[in-house]
């Protein structure tokens, strides 16, 4: 009897996890996000520090999400009307979450920045700087190119909406510029970021959905790798 219950615990447990990841896009961000960083630290010599803090900070953002959809659903099921504490409540759940978030960030940032900075350097000196008219002629093939594939699917205006996002191609297209032009990894770190941060606005404020900003951002950089290394 008691091995049926721990079977059952488990299980309960497992689906606690399946709904969220089902239910939650930032969930599927999260777990997205701890693949693809514990696939890449196969490739990179960590102590066995290194990696339990690596580790205990991906535990540390998914355990903060899930408790985040916990309290979200549980304050949805006691009331469907606003209520000042059911805002507050929520807004510290999803606080907790973001904290969870830039801690993985630094984290991510102080353990993997120094051994990628070496690798990223010598692939950025094979794309040598090319002349600035270049990433202009770049960025204006990405508009058209998204102009062309909106025209082709017919939903959305050249400026908001549709497949692909133009706003996150265009800022990860000069994202992409601006790294092979500086050559330098904390220049585009940052590019990187605020071209994120461009395309994050484009989620959350409903005019893409991931899908449609994630196709955006793929054809900024690839368009813009193509242009540096073709006239480089």
């Amino acid at each position: 009897m008691k091995v049926r219950r721990l079977i059952d615990s488990l299980n309960y447990a497992f689906e606690g996890i399946i709904y969220a990841l089902k239910t939650q896009r930032n969930m599927k961000i999260h777990f997205i996000v701890a693949i693809l960083v514990l696939v890449a630290s196969l490739f990179f010599d960590l102590t066995r520090i290194e990696i339990l803090i690596l580790f205990l900070t991906i535990s540390m953002v998914i355990v903060a999400e899930m408790i985040n959809t916990s309290i979200e659903s549980t304050i949805d099921l006691i009331t469907d009307k606003y209520h000042i504490f059911a805002k507050i409540a929520k807004n510290v759940a999803a606080g907790a979450v973001l904290i969870a978030a830039i801690n993985s960030i630094i984290v991510a940032y102080l353990l993997f920045f120094h051994r990628i900075n070496p690798y990223t350097i010598q692939v950025l000196h094979h794309v040598r700087q090319s002349p600035l008219h270049i990433t202009f002629i770049a960025l204006i093939v990405v508009i058209f190119t998204v102009i062309a594939i909106k025209a082709y699917f017919g939903r959305g205006t050249p400026l908001q909406g549709g497949m692909p996002s133009g706003h996150a191609a265009v800022a990860f297209s000069l994202a992409t510029a601006i790294t092979f032009i500086s050559e330098n990894m904390f220049i585009a770190t940052l590019s990187a970021l605020m071209a994120l941060l461009v395309s994050q606005s484009r989620v959350e404020t409903k005019i893409h959905n991931f899908f449609e900003v994630l196709i955006g951002g793929i054809l900024g950089i690839l368009i813009t790798i193509i242009f540096f290394q073709i006239f480089s």
